[in-house]
C-alpha cells in the first residue's frame, strides 16, 4: 500500500463552534458539505482535518482539567488525540491564551526531546502539540 495523504475525522457536536475554534488557531474553512452542513473540512499549511456532525468516531470531555491525567479513567476525555509539529510552541500557546482555547498542558520540555502543549476542543478531542528540541 502506498499512502497518498490522511485526514483525522473528528466527530463534533456543533459545526459552527468546531469550524470557530480551529480559526482562532488560524486554520481556514477548505469546503463544507450539506445544508445545513453536516461534514466539512479545515486546513492548515496542506494539512487537513475533517469534521463531522454526529457521526464518525467518538467524543466526550471529561472533567478532568489536565488531560496527562488518568488516560484510562472513565472520567478522561474520549475524543480523538491528534500530535501536530509546530515551529514555536510557545507562540502557539500565546494565541491559545489569546483566544481563550482550553489550554490542558502550558508548555513544557519534555524528557522524549520536545517541547509540548495540549489544548481541548469543546467535544474533548486533544491537540498534542510540539516542537523538536534539537
Amino acid at each position: 500500500m502506498k499512502v497518498l495523504g490522511i485526514n483525522p475525522i473528528l466527530n463534533v457536536s456543533d459545526m459552527r463552534q468546531s469550524l470557530e475554534w480551529f480559526e482562532m488557531l488560524g486554520w481556514q474553512k477548505a469546503w463544507a458539505w450539506g445544508e445545513p452542513v453536516s461534514f466539512a473540512c479545515v486546513s492548515n499549511n496542506n494539512f487537513e482535518v475533517f469534521l463531522c456532525l454526529n457521526g464518525q468516531g467518538g467524543r466526550g470531555k471529561g472533567d478532568n482539567a489536565n488531560t496527562f491525567d488518568s488516560p484510562s479513567s472513565q472520567a478522561a476525555d474520549q475524543g480523538v488525540w491528534m500530535s501536530l509539529w509546530v515551529e514555536d510552541v510557545d507562540a502557539v500557546f500565546s494565541r491559545c491564551q489569546t483566544a481563550g482555547v482550553d489550554i490542558t498542558q502550558h508548555p513544557a520540555d519534555m524528557p522524549w526531546n520536545v517541547r509540548e502543549m495540549h489544548i481541548r476542543h469543546p467535544d474533548g478531542h486533544v491537540m498534542r502539540l510540539s516542537q523538536a528540541l534539537c
